[in-house]
């Protein structure tokens, strides 16, 4: 297995408890923006994650506050990064933040930012 030096890092609320195939999709809208993002602002960053394999990791953190904690840190990184709000057609209410997608960008740089949040 290769060394990779890019990842795309999406932080989930715990605190909501969204079933398995919710949280799938709330992970999926992150890391499809997050990426448009990438490739938008930083074209040598999305080229060198995407020819790496396009490595994703998927966080947990407490709750809404923690996610604008780290939506601020990626700001001030500037490190893409994309907020999620859910419609609420399923399982949480319209408007609902659930998720939030930092990266792709230098795998020191995102770990700078999330490296102490365990895997869901």
């Amino acid at each position: 297995m290769s060394e990779t030096e890019f990842k795309l890092v999406v932080v989930v609320r715990a605190d909501l408890k969204l079933k398995p195939g919710k949280m799938a999709a709330q992970v999926a809208h992150a890391s499809v923006n997050c990426a448009f993002a990438c490739r938008k602002s930083n074209k040598k960053w999305f080229k060198k994650w995407y020819d790496e394999g396009q490595r994703k990791v998927v966080l947990k953190a407490q709750d809404l506050e923690t996610l604008r904690e780290f939506q601020h840190k990626a700001r001030q990184s500037k490190i893409p990064h994309s907020l999620i709000t859910d419609a609420g057609l399923t399982e949480v209410p319209p408007g609902t933040v659930t998720c939030l997608g930092i990266g792709p960008a230098p795998e020191k740089d995102i770990d700078a930012i999330t490296g102490e949040l365990p895997l869901v």
